[in-house]
């Protein structure tokens, strides 16, 4: 591999690291298009390789005790906190995050090492009674194995860390397959913290490449469970694959969120919650908010000022200036938000500030008389794009709210708590907030959606427990029993 000269901690680690034994792949910057390292992808071969070593090592892992699994995760969130600096730079140069959504990556990627670390000292199973007098009962939460996880480019310290972080708290090894645009920020930076931290080898391996890598992560039999964060086309398809071979699968997948906004709520904080829910980080999170749902008698002021909000954000290179917004991450996505916004406009959709860009930096825009039909409506945009549509009564903004195939997350304003309550409780979506946005996470959650956005599978909080491990019957008598067979 080859890596910028730098004698820092990580670019050190880098400079030996081999995840693959494939073709060398470069990777650039978004924001500039320079280059940032030339590294080797993984083969199918590798990913079966790995696998076996994670298969071997798991066993001696799952028996270690559980205070220094907890010391392990302790120590890598140390080490994480240690070298924040380096991790946030080639965050923000490998996507393009302004500093802000950088150090948020950060904090929650140490948060969840701090609460993986709280697991192995929690109660694991039950007694539970019997119909067989003097037998014991028990049920108890054991590893589930080898997990295979793929993550996308978005937020790669937090989606890789919700995973393996608890995946490794409860006994579990763990193969990681980052995108191949975020080797370092969602891939070595892991092997990195884990390996000073102390964890045995072979309980993480990172693997690189494309689709034929995460299709041999997903048919491999040495692993037994799954978890794929990106968009829903490919969630299906890792869905049927895991399908086909019985295996346990975890879709967190797309979204296109509601945000409704009632005739007594505070515009202003609507507005700014609202920017801030469809811009941030150029809107590439699954659960930005995709459609301004706005009673009508405040629509006109509420566009007036998500406009004016956006008009003021500054794009730029987030690594090298202070910037509000940075780029799209690829041509690729580019072309995608730009024809949703331009076949929007062509059916109807107004333009009130954006629709323009300059190489990847889309304008931050907002689209007014949107109908039902428009394509960014419709469609997940993961661009720095805001339609709004108008409603009359809350019964037309809840059936606005429901008309999408997705069901990540939702929020509502209203100065009436129990108006915003019963609407919110209405809308099907794993996750709804009232009189904030829709783009809220935390550790100690169970983070998922509905519908198109995943199969009902949670991460955080005690959900953690229902993806990582499974239930184990066992039962114990003093005395062997007999039994009067044949009868």
């Amino acid at each position: 591999m080859v890596a910028p000269a730098s004698t820092s901690w990580l670019d050190t680690f880098l400079a030996s690291w081999r995840p693959g034994t494939g073709e060398p792949r470069d990777i650039r910057e978004p924001a500039t298009g320079r280059p940032l390292l030339t590294i080797a992808q993984s083969t199918v071969g590798d990913v079966a390789a790995a696998a076996r070593r994670a298969k071997a090592a798991q066993p001696a892992w799952a028996a270690t005790s559980y205070d220094e699994r907890a010391r392990i995760l302790r120590r890598a969130a140390e080490i994480y906190e240690a070298h924040r600096p380096e991790f946030g730079s080639w965050t923000q140069r490998e996507t393009g995050a302004v500093h802000g959504k950088m150090h948020h990556e950060q904090d929650f990627a140490v948060g969840e090492l701090h609460a993986a670390a709280t697991m192995p000292f929690q109660p694991y199973g039950q007694l539970v009674p019997s119909v067989v007098p003097g037998r014991l009962s028990m049920l108890r939460r054991i590893p589930v194995g080898v997990i295979g996880v793929i993550t996308p480019w978005n937020s790669p310290s937090v989606l890789g860390m919700r995973v393996v972080a608890p995946a490794l708290a409860v006994g579990n090894a763990v193969i990681l397959k980052p995108d191949p645009q975020t080797p370092v920020s969602g891939g070595a930076m892991f092997e990195a913290v884990f390996r000073e931290a102390g964890l045995p080898n072979g309980l993480l391996q990172v693997v690189l490449g494309d689709a034929e890598v995460g299709e041999a992560i997903v048919t491999d039999p040495n692993l037994t469970r799954i978890f794929f964060t990106g968009s829903t086309e490919a969630g299906r398809r890792v869905g049927a694959l895991a399908g086909e071979r019985l295996k346990r699968v975890s879709l967190e997948l797309g979204g296109n969120n509601a945000f409704v906004v009632l005739d007594d709520a505070d515009i202003e904080a609507a507005a700014s919650a609202g920017a801030f829910a469809s811009f941030q980080f150029q809107g590439q999170v699954c659960f930005a908010t995709g459609r301004h749902i706005v009673h009508r008698s405040v629509a006109e002021a509420y566009v007036g000022l998500l406009a004016e909000k956006a008009r003021r954000l500054r794009l730029g290179d987030p690594y090298r200036e202070e910037v509000d917004l940075g780029p799209i991450v690829n041509e690729q996505q580019l072309a995608r938000v730009d024809d949703i916004v331009r076949r929007s406009v062509g059916a109807g959709a107004r333009v009130v500030v954006g629709g323009e860009h300059e190489g990847l930096f889309y304008r931050p825009t907002v689209l007014a008389d949107v109908t039902t039909e428009h394509a960014a409506w419709r469609e997940e945009v993961f661009g720095p794009v805001a339609p709004v549509i108008t409603f009359d009564t809350d019964d037309e903004a809840l059936a606005l709210a429901n008309d999408s195939e997705y069901g990540l997350s939702g929020a509502v304003y209203s100065r009436s708590i129990s108006r915003g309550l019963a609407l919110a409780q209405q809308i099907r979506s794993g996750m709804v907030h009232v009189n904030d946005q829709t783009v809220n996470d935390e550790a100690t959650i169970p983070f998922g959606g509905m519908g198109a956005s995943g199969n009902g599978s949670r991460f955080g909080g005690p959900a953690n427990w229902d993806e990582f491990t499974e239930w184990q019957w066992v039962t114990v008598r003093d005395d062997p029993r007999s039994y009067p067979y044949p009868y």
